[in-house]
Parts: structure tokens; sequence; C-alpha cells
């Protein structure tokens, strides 16, 4: 049953309601337009890069990549010197290019829902595993890089 509760799942979920929104409760509402299908695209992209490169440093560590398990390594380096967390910031931009690419005006509202639940269900315990672990290091790295970006 831990495989249902990783953030792919998650992301999935929240997609789903959003196209679900758009196929059966528009209520008139678009942003269809040329601009909206790049920036949903660049959105996509550029989720998807983060990902790749952030998972990328982990197999680098040989750490894993699972977030509820115990990390071997505290990567700190590639895309880990701008954010904390590149893969969640992944996430939610894949999440809001997706809402753009079904034109779910209406679903734009679970962008910060999704943020909410990445933040409470994943990175504070995640955080809290790298400070008993890495304690100083840790302390560091949270001082001079940002959670999100």
């Amino acid at each position: 049953m831990r495989w249902i509760d990783v953030p792919p799942v998650w992301l999935i979920a929240f997609a789903a309601l959003a196209w679900a929104q758009a196929r059966y409760m528009a209520l008139g509402l678009s942003l269809e337009s040329d601009l909206t299908d790049l920036l949903s695209g660049v959105l996509i992209g550029g989720g998807v890069l983060m990902a790749v490169l952030a998972i990328v440093e982990f197999r680098r560590h040989k750490t894993t990549v699972i977030p509820h398990e115990t990390p071997t390594a505290m990567v700190q380096t590639g895309i880990y010197k701008r954010s904390r967390n590149p893969i969640y910031v992944g996430d939610v931009l894949i999440l809001a290019g997706l809402i753009l690419r079904f034109d779910a005006v209406l679903s734009l509202v679970l962008v910060p829902v999704f943020v909410w639940v990445l933040e409470r269900r994943f990175i504070l315990p995640e955080e809290d595993r790298l400070r008993r672990q890495f304690r100083t290091d840790f302390a560091r790295y949270e001082r001079k890089t940002r959670r999100w970006i």
C-alpha cells in the first residue's frame, strides 16, 4: 500500500481531477489560445527536466529517491544548489502545465492545494529525517538553499 503514497500518484490524482473538471464542469470558462498551449508545454517540459536532473543527482550520490526511505547521502550538487526540492517543483510545474493543457480553468486552485499536500506529506518529514541524520550539513544547506526556488 506504500506505493500509493508517493508524489507521482498524487500528481496523477490531481491531474485526473483537473481533466474531469475540464471535461464535465467547464462552465464556459476557457483560457484556450496559442500562448496558453506554448506556456503549458514549457511548464510540462520544464517540470520533467527538473525532475530528471534531480534524479540524476540522486543516482550520482547513490542514495534513494523514494520519499519515505532514509537517505544515505545528502545531495547538494547540481540542481540541488538552487532548490532543496526540485522534483517537487517539477511536479508542480507539470500539474500547472497539464491544467493549462486541459483548459481546466477552475482547477488552477488545485496548484496551491497540491503544493500544500507535497509540503505536509513529503517535504516536512523528509527535512526532519535529513535534519536528524546530517545535522550540521543540513542546517548549513537549509540556510543557503531555498525550499522551493
